[in-house]
């Protein structure tokens, strides 16, 4: 029978940064292991201050050596033993100064076969860590900008003891179909007894626990440590089945036993997530407990079926997000079930059923979580390069012999579990074809429990689908057929979110399957320049002919909409990882005289993020032709620039920017949508749109009834109902169209437009704008107007003039190019790269913060952030930098600028200058004439400008203001 001793406690600890220490040289400090030598504030303090991720106060690289004596019982030296150490960087172990050997997995368990080294008596353990010789880069294992290059031991830290014969690599097969589990193992030790095999369900999969001491449920896991009198259980449906019992003798040194748990047998999915828990015995002659096993597994089958990934034979959709296992209060993984429990349901509250974790592999906990929740899991392989073939140029035949063991080791570790559906090689990968697809098939013929893809958007400008492929993961299949809402400047052209008018009209259904056309290769190969994590490389490319999937495809990294820091935020940062990137950041505003703004800056620029969000996430859900997409991400990224791209912060701590209720609208497996030509509409217009749903449910709907309504204010303008028969085997259901007219109106309104399904948990709603006829003209009619500051104004000015200034684009000096989305990750990464592959560089803008209560908007409906009716005026304007103005002139629409340059930017400001009073917009009259919302922005500012009320507070110097026009 197994036993164990836990090594958890205090060890000795030695620090060699140079690396030139060995196992008998004294030891000078001590440390408690499980834990890492920056959570322990072990070394010297790091006084750096990075802008571009979070700093590790404690950073440290080279030889962690830890050391302790154990005691080994009469009854334990009998037994074979073995040292596991559950997550861990390259190790060497010795025992009794004897070196026992070398570990290097970075994501799997470190486990050293002793035998029967360990005899009665004392001993000394000896375990050396090295953060630095790592056989590949790591990926985000090992990344500074996520998880830290951290030292140490984390998770488990223990001897195992197992008898002359004992179970090991115990693997189960699930078949949903034909409601079997195919365990297979091997024998370890002399082959011999009878092998008992139980199963029964494990009551919803989560077990909630009382305690006595927290005075709340404490979440535990199958198999979990935590025990108490009394349990309450919550889950999806409550069903419980158990399975007979088989024997059979075990003769061999591998076995395998087909387990038929009967028709009644539970599956496991997203939306209901029965566990098994499967209790293997073996047995000796005369009754004696060899060895035993507790494994909880998942019936099921995840499988692609045409473009779409079914569950159990269902059509499902995966609702994805990254993750580069960030954790800013300890710089490591957790090993806990408990803490992968919170942090998976709070995602599983957002509506998410799927993580993609970027070049890294969860630990064991992780699954266990996501087992229990309901997520569907895809690791990657710890690598962002290059696949080469033996004689090409720069060709590591010892990484990738690496990497492929690594790939085996995870489906060992962590096959067993019903979440772990699908398996990666790596992020954004380059090279040989062939040599990638024959990782793929060793991988597949080893275990074909999961699907595979190539990696994540790999050769991106000119993919491929290989024939290994069981789904696709990507962005684009040509320069042009783009299925992902935004894009950096770099790998432009930009998407819809970034560049067209807003609508709920947008899908990707041409772009993966185009129709009547001949597609176009997107490049005829050659030498490309791409952007590689930080920074550009220059890759040789072939040829791409047009792809036509036809298999399930994924978007890859969709969002990215960067937000303004939250200075709020710092005092949690509370462990070894500092958030002196966002002090510098703070300190720059401040400089600026902004630091007053710091707050709106990011209120603004976030509400606007999660309109773009939901514009991206909508976008997939119209998508017929699309399985899924990955977010980037739910969560602030701590890293590549710090990008701030989350509506929850990097503790997964709500940014209080929308509720998990609101995003569960348009991110969940029912969405309800309206398509819609445009959100401005005009007084007397006939509002027309369609609606359609996308079910992925798993009980039927039968006939769909979907009630709406046109509100105005508190009042209902308009409602009526739609219906329609659910067509069976497809997720996607059209509703039909529907109008209403629209009243006419003197004054610019907003509307909403509600859709619901009575008795269901599934709405929608949508704010539309109402504007008034206007003539185009007229209202700028008595002004002194001007497109540029000529003399004749300044003239004016010193006459006590009031003077307007609409400005055309080449009237300015020094100004920042209007554009209505929030920033693509964060300026300075991108900034960078594109310099590096002298392309447009972005430009950087966060949205508008907008004082909606000024007179000048008396008339322009506006929240506090940028809202659609701006987009077209954003689109034809430039913000002025007013960094050299006073610094009490506070712009009445200000453009919020990137972290990086910190500038002033007005987009419609008022001043004093000589003895008259200027109202300046960024925007050519004629342009905003064009538009309802332009033609009501201009009477708004012409309403103002000729009332009592038009008294700017800040005063101009001529010569200053003249600094900012080029005439």
């Amino acid at each position: 029978m197994n036993t164990k001793i836990g090594l958890e406690g205090q060890w000795r600890l030695r620090l060699d940064p140079e690396k030139t220490g060995n196992e008998a040289e004294p030891f000078d400090d001590v440390m408690t292991l499980p834990g890492t030598t920056s959570h322990a504030g072990k070394g010297p303090t790091n006084e750096e201050a990075l802008a571009g991720s979070l700093t590790d106060a404690f950073k440290f690289e080279g030889y962690a050596w830890f050391s302790r004596e154990v005691d080994i019982t009469a009854e334990q030296a009998g037994w074979n033993s073995m040292l596991y150490l559950e997550r861990t960087r390259v190790t060497t172990v010795w025992i009794d100064g004897e070196e026992i050997g070398t570990r290097n997995s970075l994501c799997t368990p470190h486990v050293y076969e002793l035998g029967k080294l360990l005899t009665e008596g004392k001993h000394r353990i000896t375990i050396r860590v090295d953060n630095t010789s790592y056989p590949t880069k790591g990926g985000h294992m090992t990344s500074a900008d996520t998880q830290t290059n951290w030292n140490g031991i984390t998770g488990r830290l223990e001897l195992q003891f197992v008898g002359e014969t004992y179970l090991d690599d115990v693997q189960v097969y699930p078949d949903a179909a034909n409601r079997t589990f195919t365990i297979r193992a091997k024998v370890g030790g002399e082959p011999q007894g009878t092998l008992t095999i139980a199963a029964s369900t494990i009551a919803a999969g989560i077990r909630i626990w009382a305690s006595e001491t927290s005075g709340a449920g404490e979440i535990a896991g199958p198999g979990g440590d935590r025990r108490a009198e009394s349990q309450a259980v919550e889950g999806t449906d409550g069903g419980v089945h158990r399975a007979e019992p088989v024997t059979v003798a075990v003769t061999a040194g591998e076995l395998e036993v087909v387990y038929t748990l009967g028709d009644d047998a539970l599956l496991w999915c997203d939306a209901a997530p029965n566990l098994y828990e499967l209790k293997l015995r073996l047995v000796g002659d005369g009754g004696v407990l060899l060895d035993e096993r507790t494994i909880v597994a998942g019936l099921r089958d995840f499988k692609a079926d045409g473009d779409k990934f079914t569950i159990n034979g269902a059509k499902t959709f995966l609702r994805g997000k990254h993750d580069g296992l960030i954790f800013p209060l300890t710089g490591y993984a957790p090993t806990t079930l408990e803490e992968w429990l919170r942090i998976l349901g709070i995602s599983k509250s957002y509506g998410i059923n799927h993580y993609r974790f970027h070049t890294c592999c969860p630990p064991d906990a992780a699954f266990e979580a996501a087992d229990m929740l309901g997520i569907y899991m895809e690791p990657e392989l710890p690598f962002w390069g290059t696949m080469t073939e033996k004689g090409d140029e720069k060709h590591n035949e010892a990484e990738q012999q690496y990497l492929i063991q690594e790939g085996f080791a995870i489906l060992r570790a962590f096959g067993n579990h019903p979440s772990f559906v699908m398996m990666s090689l790596g992020n954004e990968l380059w090279g040989s074809k062939s040599r990638i697809a024959e990782i793929m098939r060793g991988f597949m013929a080893y275990d074909s429990r999961p699907l595979y893809t190539q990696g994540s958007n790999n050769f991106q400008f000119v993919p491929v689908i290989l024939e290994e492929d069981d789904f696709y993961c990507g962005v684009r299949f040509s320069r042009d057929r783009l299925f992902r809402g935004s894009y950096a400047m770099c790998d432009a052209p930009l998407g819809h979110i970034q560049t067209d008018k807003p609508s709920t009209m947008k899908d990707y259904d041409e772009e993966i399957i185009p129709s009547g056309r001949a597609g176009d290769s997107g490049t005829n190969g050659g030498e490309l320049q791409i952007q590689y994590g930080t920074e550009a490389i220059t890759v040789k490319a072939e040829a791409a002919s047009e792809l036509i999937p036809s298999i399930p495809v994924v978007s890859h990294e969709i969002g990215q909409f960067g937000m303004y820091p939250n200075y709020a935020e710092i005092e949690k940062y509370k462990g070894p990882l500092k958030a002196r990137n966002f002090e510098l950041f703070r300190e720059r505003l401040e400089i600026k005289g902004m630091g007053h703004l710091a707050d709106k800056f990011f209120q603004s620029s976030g509400k606007l993020a999660v309109e773009c969000y939901k514009e991206e996430l909508e976008a997939a859900f119209r998508s017929r032709q699309l399985a899924g997409f990955q977010l980037l991400d739910l969560q602030d990224f701590s890293g590549q620039g710090t990008a701030l791209v989350g509506v929850l912060d990097a503790f997964m701590d709500s940014k209080g920017l929308v509720e998990p209720e609101e995003w569960r609208t348009y991110c969940s497996d029912a969405v309800l949508l309206a398509r819609f030509e445009s959100y401005v509409w005009v007084s007397g217009d006939t509002f027309r749109a369609s609606a359609e749903l996308a079910w992925f449910r798993p009980e039927a709907l039968g006939a769909v009834a979907v009630q709406w309504e046109l509100r105005l204010g508190g009042e209902v303008l308009t409602e009526g109902n739609l219906s329609a028969a659910d067509d069976e085997g497809s997720p996607y259901i059209d509703l039909g169209a529907f109008e209403a007219a629209l009243p006419s109106l003197d004054v610019a309104r907003q509307l909403e437009l509600r859709l619901w399904i009575e008795g269901t948990d599934v709405r929608k709603s949508y704010a539309l704008w109402l504007f008034p006829h206007v003539d185009g003209g007229s209202e700028l009619d008595g002004l002194h107007l001007f497109d540029e500051l000529t003399d004749q104004a300044v003239s004016l000015l010193e006459k006590g003039e009031n003077v307007v200034l609409f400005a055309k684009p080449d009237a300015l000096a020094d100004s920042i190019e209007g554009t209505y989305c929030t920033d693509f990750w964060n300026y300075p990464m991108f900034r960078s790269i594109s310099e590096s592959m002298n392309k447009p560089v972005p430009v950087g803008t966060m949205g508008l913060l907008i004082d909606n209560e000024h007179p000048a908007l008396q008339g322009f409906p506006s929240d506090t952030y940028s809202t659609y009716p701006w987009w077209s005026i954003v689109s034809c304007s430039r913000s002025l930098i007013l960094d050299d103005l006073p610094r009490e002139l506070s712009p009445i629409v200000q453009t919020i600028d990137n972290v990086e340059r910190n500038y002033k930017l007005g987009l419609l400001f008022e001043c004093r200058a000589l003895n008259g009073k200027l109202l300046v917009c960024g925007a050519e009259a004629g342009s905003l004439a064009e538009t309802p919302e332009g033609r009501q922005l201009l009477r708004s500012i012409a309403d103002y400008a000729k009332s009592d009320a038009f008294h700017p507070a800040a005063e101009i110097e001529l010569t200053a203001l003249q600094r900012l026009f080029s005439a």
